[in-house]
């Protein structure tokens, strides 16, 4: 918004300090004045010898001091002045350098630059620490950017294939007009299935990120039973022993998220374990200051350099076993990240002793999320869910 011009920073500063040294000069004239100068009397007394034989000597009075005070005194609060202009502009010019640093970087970052950065010297003082927040900041938007046109290209990728794949069949199916329909109709669900999977989860995706969902009391114990439930005869049909252990666990959070965080990831333990008779455990403990959700697959041993990257949106780990009918759109361990996130939690990935992964996520306990939720609900109100 337009703003009317005003005194820039460095003048106040300088304007101040000049006050300041003017002020201090005159409280000192003025301390002169009242502790000294009141004391001596308006008639100056005559000292001397009688008559002619001895000299007398000429003491001044107060009108004399005042006079010869006075001119001196307004020459001193001169100086005084110009000495406090002089050097409150440079003083101020010298002080406020690293926040024309800071604006000159941020002025860049909004015209799209954000690899500069600020880099103070010296030690930590309020304005090194300012910038160093500001670099910081301007570190994770950049990363945040970099990571987000990866994903839009990724995205654009995923979503073209589909429809590229529908585009040729039904050119086929113009061409070909005595070609199977029945055949062409299976491809066509095929492939459009896939590109709802595809826009599902880039939906589910975008709403874990922007937070935009109303906490609740949730037990992940009960999610996990719930996903095991669920996905049983999937682990049935691969010959792989699912298991659900441990204890009640508490946070707060959207159901719906948690829910599918879970399922999500008890599903990729399925699909990325061994060909048969593997096992996937899942475990839920309350500890002090967190609830913990692990989901613990057998498998092939995972190189550490492609578990770093499992969280990456589109990333499948092509080195893990896999199988046609549940290839994944590549979201799956991006949107438990993402939920995670969005729930303020950790994620941790680290490749199991003998083959396999394991996968931990660390939540807010129940009594920590549910203070912050009173919290956000008196300073902003409450919200409907956006399911």
């Amino acid at each position: 918004m337009p703003r009317r011009a005003g005194l820039s920073a460095r003048l106040k500063l300088t304007l101040s300090y000049a006050g300041v040294i003017v002020v201090s000069g005159t409280l000192l004239l003025a301390v002169v004045w009242v502790f000294l100068l009141r004391y001596v009397p308006e008639t100056a007394p005559i000292s001397g010898g009688d008559g002619f034989r001895a000299p007398r000597w000429f003491t001044p009075s107060r009108s004399d001091l005042q006079e010869a005070f006075a001119p001196k005194a307004a020459l001193a609060l001169g100086f005084l002045l110009v000495l406090g202009l002089a050097g409150g502009w440079l003083l101020a010019g010298r002080m406020l350098a690293p926040l024309t640093r800071i604006g000159d970087a941020a002025r860049l970052a909004a015209r799209g630059s954000l690899s500069h950065r600020v880099r103070l010297e010296g030690p930590k003082d309020e304005f090194r620490e300012l910038a160093d927040v500001f670099d910081t900041m301007l570190e994770q938007l950049e990363s945040h950017v970099d990571e987000q046109r990866r994903f839009a290209a990724n995205a654009s990728h995923e979503l073209r294939t589909p429809l590229a794949i529908s585009q040729t069949l039904l050119d086929v199916a113009r061409s070909d007009p005595t070609r199977d329909q029945r055949e062409l109709i299976e491809r066509l669900h095929t492939v459009n299935t896939r590109a709802i999977e595809v826009t599902e989860a880039l939906l589910l995706l975008s709403r874990g990120n922007g937070r935009n969902f109303t906490r609740e009391a949730v037990d992940l114990s009960l999610l996990a039973e719930e996903a095991a439930e669920t996905l049983l005869a999937l682990a049935e049909a691969r010959a792989i022993t699912l298991e659900v252990t441990g204890e009640k666990a508490q946070t707060v959070g959207s159901t719906a998220l948690l829910a599918r965080m879970v399922t999500n990831l008890v599903q990729n333990a399925i699909v990325h374990n061994l060909a048969s008779r593997g096992t996937v455990t899942v475990h839920t403990e309350a500890r002090a200051d967190a609830s913990v959700l692990r989901v613990e697959n057998t498998g092939h041993p995972l190189p550490p350099g492609l578990v770093a990257t499992l969280t990456e949106p589109f990333q499948r780990g092509t080195e893990r076993i896999r199988t046609d009918e549940h290839a994944g759109v590549g979201l799956g361990l991006a949107i438990v990240q993402s939920i995670v996130r969005a729930h303020d939690g950790a994620l941790e990935l680290a490749p199991r002793s003998g083959g396999g992964l394991v996968v931990s996520v660390s939540l807010p306990r129940g009594g920590h999320a549910a203070s912050w939720k009173s919290e956000e609900r008196g300073s902003s109100g409450s919200s409907p869910e956006a399911q």
